[in-house]
């Protein structure tokens, strides 16, 4: 177990997952960095640290790039590719990447939530997954062909550092896993 007054979340303080984890981590005595940019709202105002657009830039990638890897098309929005860079920020902070969402059968997750489990996969980074869907944690495995998806039963954060996205909509049985995840990761 992880002493939780060591530890740093970095996120994106938008609400649902990142929002819940924002709370989490502050009644834990978890230290908090939220990534965001001039015109952004988001819900968890502790330790927000807004990106300037030098710093934007410096993880600026390719719409056409990122809709290939994800197999959707996005919105070539100024405000699309600044949430990209920003989620960016947030895996490359962190040693260890947390996610609610849904995987899909092309093995990626649903959503602008996508892009963060993407990134956390092209970084190499371990990549926890809370499927919502089908009610259970799946950890990426980086060492298998092609990578896959293996369903873990009880997983833990392990990293001193690390980043949590996920869905706006955050339902019960994705809140019950993530108090469940810093039960079992963190000590008081």
């Amino acid at each position: 177990m992880l002493n939780a007054k060591q530890c740093v979340l970095y996120s994106g303080g938008a609400a649902g997952t990142e929002q819940f984890f924002g709370a989490l981590a502050e009644g834990w005595g978890i230290e908090e960095v939220n990534y965001s940019f001039e015109g952004h709202q988001i819900e968890r105002t502790r330790g927000v640290r807004v990106l300037t657009s030098e710093e934007l830039a410096l993880k600026d990638v390719s719409l056409a790039y990122v809709s290939k890897l994800m197999h959707r098309d996005y919105t070539k929005a100024p405000l699309f590719r600044k949430v990209l860079q920003s989620i960016c920020w947030q895996v490359s902070s962190g040693s260890q990447v947390v996610v609610v969402g849904v995987i899909q059968p092309d093995n990626t997750v649903k959503g602008g939530t996508g892009w963060g489990a993407e990134f956390a996969k092209i970084c190499n980074k371990p990549l926890i997954v809370f499927d919502q869907v089908r009610n259970g944690w799946f950890a990426w495995d980086r060492e298998a062909d092609e990578g896959r998806w293996e369903a873990v039963e009880s997983p833990v954060i392990d990293q001193p550092h690390f980043a949590a996205t996920g869905t706006r909509f955050l339902e019960d049985n994705g809140r019950d896993a993530i108090q469940d995840l810093f039960k079992r990761s963190f000590k008081r």
